[in-house]
């Protein structure tokens, strides 16, 4: 086995989601959650809202590439309408939303094959994923993945997403990686393979039905043209 260390993207390379935040039943649910606790919005203002708070929290920072908490921008909302929400009924908010929005999440075939079978050959497995904390630990337990890593950082909790290598290091240092023994796995051209370079890592790319459009021919260490987990396990044991 050429590497030690596997680090992989989530969203794109081993699970499959599609979410619809534009949807206007979402947006009038929504109006009736925040409602229920006094908080009286229109599906539109609701909507205009959120993104206006997101937009604003993600400039507030001397970040590259700034990561928030998800769940800060649902509080404040519950704050504009002059109600004190606690964190805990900010979360279930957020829980609420990301439910209302998902129209499925599912591993693709031979996810959990891939990681176990890295893992029984000596490796070790990480998860770098630009995600919420508050969706994404929740659905890792519903896919049944958390326990096939050795570790899991997730963008919500470190406030810095890929491609910025500060994320890439923060993992690397936590575990002291030797970039030499580690490769990422990623179905995104700029942030997985782009900020996995700039730390001196190998990279593998897949591209799957959810990766942005390839602008140029990637220059990688490994390319699968095809979600195909069963392959990429061949290729990394291996290769």
């Amino acid at each position: 086995m050429k590497y030690k260390n596997y680090i992989f993207d989530l969203y794109g390379t081993l699970v499959d989601i599609h979410t619809e935040e534009d949807s206007e039943l979402l947006w009038e649910k929504m109006t009736f959650l925040y409602g229920f606790y006094g908080a009286v919005y229109t599906p539109e203002e609701l909507k205009t809202d959120f993104r206006e708070l997101v937009a604003g929290k993600e400039a507030d920072t001397h970040e590259a590439f700034p990561e928030i908490r998800i769940e800060e921008v649902f509080e404040a909302l519950y704050a504009k309408k002059g109600v004190t929400a606690d964190r805990e009924l900010a979360v279930h908010t957020g829980q609420f939303f990301r439910i209302l929005s998902m129209e499925y999440v599912k591993c693709y075939d031979g996810a959990k094959e891939l990681l176990k079978g890295l893992r029984d050959a000596g490796g070790k497995v990480y998860l770098l994923s630009n995600a919420q904390g508050i969706f994404t630990e929740y659905e890792l337990r519903l896919l049944g993945l958390t326990p096939y890593f050795d570790d899991i950082f997730i963008s919500s909790e470190y406030g810095v997403k890929k491609p910025d290598p500060k994320f890439f290091e923060l993992l690397m240092q936590k575990h002291g990686l030797n970039p030499e023994e580690s490769i990422m796995i990623g179905n995104d051209m700029r942030c997985d393979i782009g900020g996995a370079k700039k730390v001196g890592l190998s990279t593998f790319y897949i591209h799957s039905n959810i990766s942005p459009e390839l602008k140029s021919e990637p220059v990688v260490d490994y390319i699968l043209m095809e979600m195909n987990l069963a392959k990429v396990k061949e290729m990394l044991l291996v290769g």
